[in-house]
């Protein structure tokens, strides 16, 4: 019974996986296709997570994710920020620059944490919470590219905020998490410097996180 259940778990949380990718949900067949699962299997799975809040059918009955996760990421929210706050710190201070930690929800990219350096005379104010596309600034873009298997840093000029550069790096090895380390600086940043310390502050924050 153990074995069974775990498998069963196991399961249900792939296909909660596959539906977080930013699609325009499944079929249950397509689901059964993806996860190599029987369809009565997968019709299992959906009626429980559906009982749960979980995922939602639409009147198409395509399969989306459920109101019931934003529970659960409101939950989890302030203990990545808590994780982070530490890497994002030294960052800051090492780099003169404002340090954030952005996570993907849907075609968005939200800033959970920011750090601003304390020592600089000037520094880009980032406010926790604020919301962008993913197709524009170096964090969104940084998470894009780990959507295809890329880990290296991104670079940006002026896509958020006139004058403002960019440099970010997604956060790499954590399944359940799509984000990027960055920083942003009204002053130049020497990507040659400033990219590789990006990308091993996002490494570092992998590892706490793992």
């Amino acid at each position: 019974m153990p074995a069974e259940s775990s498998q069963t778990l196991e399961r249900g949380l792939r296909l909660l996986r596959l539906l977080a990718d930013g699609r325009r949900g499944r079929t249950p067949t397509e689901l059964a296709g993806e996860l190599g699962l029987s369809r009565p299997a997968v019709y299992r799975l959906l009626t429980t997570l559906q009982s749960e809040g979980f995922v939602r059918r639409d009147r198409d009955g395509r399969v989306h994710l459920g109101f019931g996760v934003l529970v659960l990421a409101r939950a989890v929210q302030p203990l990545l920020r808590e994780g982070a706050l530490p890497t994002l710190r030294g960052l800051a201070e090492e780099v003169g620059a404002t340090a954030h930690l952005t996570v993907a929800e849907g075609d968005d990219g939200l800033a959970v944490a920011v750090v601003e350096p304390s020592w600089t005379d000037m520094h880009v104010a980032y406010r926790e919470g604020s919301r962008h596309p993913l197709t524009r600034g170096a964090a969104g873009l940084a998470v894009l590219a780990l959507r295809q298997g890329r880990t290296d840093y991104v670079t940006t000029e002026g896509q958020l905020q006139e004058g403002a550069r960019g440099i970010a790096a997604p956060v790499p090895g954590v399944p359940w998490l799509e984000a990027s380390v960055g920083v942003v600086a009204f002053t130049p940043l020497d990507p040659e410097v400033v990219g590789p310390r990006v990308a091993a502050a996002a490494a570092e924050l992998a590892t706490a996180l793992a």
